[in-house]
């Protein structure tokens, strides 16, 4: 039978990728649109364990409010406890206990997930194709041809059993790595500021961090189960995590800076081998065994354009990639996939091409206005990590621009409404240059720290709780005016800039500073300028 003469299937969505950004995507949309004719396509028949497997807040909230799958998280995955940070000696020969340590002594109120994706992937699967998602697996996409307008978008499966061809309205690439579109239409943009790379397995056997002694260490915070955070042991240019995972198996990886750690990975052996070089690493693992490790020598880069009116999208490591620090990967699915299936709905109930346009091109200015946004979190960042004093200005800058920016911004659903948007944009140029300038001050009081020999000064021995800066928590998810929010990023601001300065400037305690008024923080300004 030549081409011509072969049926084409005729469909709706088709979800080029069946790992986590295109399996919950196309349950978004089965439970959004039901009846509509959605094919998701999988090269894979089989799934493994896969990076990505620590969820924050935002991510946890979509699948929880957007997708319905509370229950089935607790189920079969495992509750987190926060982000979880440590900091060493020098030497890397500090035991773990005595290790300076910011981190929870509760659960968090929102709640978050440490998920095994291959049993995440597998079940929705099962899930989607019991909600009428027509399931293409173990066949590979060829022949892509990208329609405009009313023009089809048309491809081709070829699998053992021999070709289909295929048509549909949207097209949504959510292949990772493979990047289907992004490398037909020349969309990548390389990163070239931050070399992050990585490296990381899964162990069986770790020991399990609630059973070390002494019992004060574990009184300090309550008996809260470290084991359930995503747990960072910092060093100046790289860190490691350790994820656990339900049924014993843990996550265990390390990304770094090029410039800073020369990581040479040479297999298992040599992985290990590195791990093993951190006393309280080596602890954690004495009884492990480790069964796959892999790696990636470049993690981040970018995209030309996330969603096109001309009916396809960009969704999960399809896009872009920034670095791991945050677990942001899931709060990129969840914006992708809340603005993909808006665009879907919004022509299939038949918005004007004019309109569609429009709201195209609003989300993805606001997709890579938040990309950028993370960006400016990790470049230039990896020398803050290994000191317990300018990790913990930099986390409680990050964490309080993400619970005030972000995460309350998604939870009251504004990306979704255009005016709010609108509005969040505008905001562009003075929370990228603010971030901007909270960089460079941050780089000068590292440089201050080495040059007096003070960067790991407080690295042992020391405990403060991951969110005692969130004085505004409470408000988190409710309805906030701009003003509000405008007035918490004040505080935080003014906040993290005197602690700095103290720092910067050698004094044992807190300076008595007058607050600089909010726009002080924006455009190209040195912050460490005295007051």
């Amino acid at each position: 039978m030549s081409i011509a003469d072969r049926e084409v299937a005729k469909l709706d969505v088709a979800i080029v990728g069946g790992g986590m950004a295109g399996s919950l995507l196309a349950r978004q949309l089965s439970r959004r649109l039901p009846g509509r004719r959605i094919a998701l396509f999988e090269k894979r028949s089989q799934y493994s364990h896969c990076v990505g497997e620590s969820l924050v807040e935002i991510a946890s909230n979509y699948l929880i409010r957007r997708l319905g799958l509370s229950s089935y998280l607790y189920e079969r995955h495992l509750p987190k406890n926060g982000l979880r940070f440590f900091f060493d000696s020098a030497n890397r020969d500090t035991a773990l206990q005595q290790m300076s340590e910011i981190g929870s002594d509760s659960l968090p109120f929102h709640p978050a997930f440490q998920i095994d994706r291959s049993r995440f992937e597998s079940d929705l699967t099962d899930l989607n194709a019991r909600a009428g998602i027509a399931i293409h697996s173990g066949g590979r996409v060829e022949g892509l041809e990208l329609g405009q307008g009313e023009t089809p978008h048309r491809f081709q499966v070829k699998n053992d059993h021999g070709t289909r061809d295929f048509e549909s309205r949207w097209l949504i690439d959510a292949s990772g790595r493979s990047r289907m579109i992004a490398r037909q239409q020349q969309l990548d943009v390389p990163e070239t500021e931050l070399q992050n790379g990585a490296v990381w397995g899964w162990f069986e056997g770790v020991t399990d961090v609630d059973d070390l002694d002494p019992p004060a260490w574990r009184e300090r915070i309550r008996h809260t189960p470290r084991r359930l955070s995503t747990m960072h042991f910092l060093y100046r240019g790289y860190w490691i995590w350790f994820i656990p995972l339900k049924e014993g198996m843990t996550s265990v990886g390390v990304v770094y800076d090029q410039e800073l750690c020369d990581l040479q990975y040479r297999g298992k052996e040599s992985f290990l081998e590195f791990l093993c070089q951190h006393a309280a690493v080596a602890e954690l693992l004495k009884n492990a065994k480790l069964t796959d490790a892999r790696a990636y020598s470049h993690l981040a880069y970018g995209t030309k354009r996330f969603f096109s009116s001309d009916r396809w999208a960009l969704v999960g490591e399809a896009g872009a990639f920034p670095d791991p620090f945050y677990s942001p990967g899931g709060d990129f699915i969840a914006l992708a996939n809340d603005f993909t299936s808006d665009l879907i709905a919004r022509d299939l109930e038949g918005a004007s091409d004019v309109a569609l346009r429009k709201r195209a091109d609003l989300y993805d200015e606001f997709m890579h206005f938040r990309f950028e946004a993370a960006m400016q979190l990790y470049r230039g960042h990896y020398p803050f990590f290994g000191s317990f004093e300018l990790c913990k200005l930099k986390w409680d800058l990050d964490i309080g621009c993400y619970y005030n920016l972000w995460l309350s911004a998604y939870m009251n659903d504004q990306h979704l409404d255009g005016r709010k948007l609108k509005r969040q944009l505008g905001q562009r140029f003075h929370v990228l240059s603010a971030l901007a300038n909270f960089t460079r001050l941050f780089e000068k009081v590292d440089a201050a720290l080495i040059a007096r020999g003070d960067y790991g000064r407080r690295n042992s021995g020391e405990f403060t709780r991951g969110l005692d800066c969130l004085g505004f928590i409470h408000e988190i998810g409710l309805p906030r005016t701009d003003e509000q929010v405008l007035a918490t990023t004040h505080e935080i601001f003014n906040e993290v800039r005197g602690r700095a300065l103290d720092l910067l400037e050698g004094h044992d305690r807190p300076a008595a500073r007058t607050p600089k008024p909010m726009e002080w923080f924006v455009g190209e300004r040195d912050l460490s300028l005295p007051d």
